[in-house]
């Protein structure tokens, strides 16, 4: 059914209801001359005459009052489903489905939603994590997550904080093996290398020199798909790694990793939050939307400063510098 067809058959039953198709009109906000056309084309959709008018009164002819009495339990049942979805669209209750990158980021979307739920506990999370990009209108999506660049076009894009790839070291294998003083000695290094779980390509590091970004391939001595994996490859003193800001920031703080050639460290992408037109979302996903941008700012513990980059970098440094005395 048409959506004026159902516009004209809630006009033609407000019209009986109230007797005027005058009042019919203003109750549906329309105009005198438009509520009488809509019954008209009704009329002559049908076939038959529902309402005899005049310019005073109406009154229902026999088809009038067959179609009344078949349509009324649809106009109700109808309001009631708009009213149920209008107090929905208020209450912060109900599934909130939300997509995310796999490598290493449930750390940081954990604490959020752990808090939302406390906050909202009638809010049921479905959670996705996944590095492919899926259809964020087939998946259903409400909050998606994306590391590099912002998403595709038709959806809101927010970005959080950027991403810093840094080299990182545990203070154990700059003892065994030493800390690479350029990126001309990285080769001759234990490197490990991401393999994209989509492509099953081995990611270059993505590596700042001057005023560019450039990316260095090469032949890793251990690779993986798994970023937990990686990380822990790296702290136990295995290889080196190139590993996000948001990994490895409490281990650095905490002087199980230190940095190494940080003069070449990028932050040229982000991590965005994602989502549809706010004016149609409900209560659950707005609130969402803003805990997210309030504790994954610019601010969050998932940037290391500048002050703390300098500090474990002088870590690397001085660990360095004990291996050779």
């Amino acid at each position: 059914m048409a959506i004026n067809e159902m516009r004209a058959i809630a006009t033609f039953a407000k019209a009986v209801e109230l007797g005027s198709l005058r009042k019919a009109a203003a109750a549906q906000g329309m105009t005198p001359q438009a509520a009488s056309q809509a019954l008209a084309q009704l009329e002559q959709h049908l076939g038959v005459r529902l309402l005899h008018r005049t310019t005073r009164q109406i009154a229902l002819t026999d088809e009038g009052q067959q179609f009344l009495e078949a349509a009324e339990p649809a106009l109700a049942a109808l309001d009631r489903a708009l009213e149920r979805v209008r107090a929905a669209k208020g209450d912060i209750a109900g599934p909130l489905r939300i997509v995310g990158p796999r490598a290493n980021f449930a750390p940081v979307l954990w604490p959020v939603i752990d808090e939302f739920c406390r906050r909202h506990p009638d809010v049921q999370p479905d959670v996705q994590l996944d590095d492919t990009i899926g259809n964020w209108v087939e998946d259903r999506v409400d909050v998606g997550f994306r590391i590099g660049g912002p998403p595709a076009e038709g959806l809101i894009a927010r970005r959080l904080f950027a991403l810093q790839f840094m080299i990182c070291a545990a203070p154990e294998y700059i003892a065994r093996h030493g800390a690479p003083q350029t990126l001309e000695e990285l080769p001759m290094h234990r490197c490990n290398a991401f393999r994209h779980p989509g492509t099953g390509q081995l990611m270059p590091w993505f590596l700042r020199v001057g005023t560019e970004i450039v990316q260095r391939p090469f032949t890793p001595t251990m690779s993986t798909n798994d970023g937990e994996v990686e990380l822990h490859a790296v702290l136990s003193g295995q290889v080196l790694g190139q590993l996000c800001g948001y990994a490895v920031a409490e281990h650095i703080r905490a002087g199980r990793l230190v940095t190494v050639l940080g003069q070449h460290m990028t932050d040229h992408m982000g991590v965005y939050v994602y989502y549809g037109s706010r004016a149609a979302q409900p209560a659950r996903v707005r609130a969402f939307i803003d805990l997210v941008i309030e504790r994954l700012g610019p601010d969050s513990d998932f940037m290391l400063s500048p002050k703390e980059l300098a500090a474990a970098e002088a870590a690397g440094r001085k660990a360095a510098l004990n291996r050779r005395i």
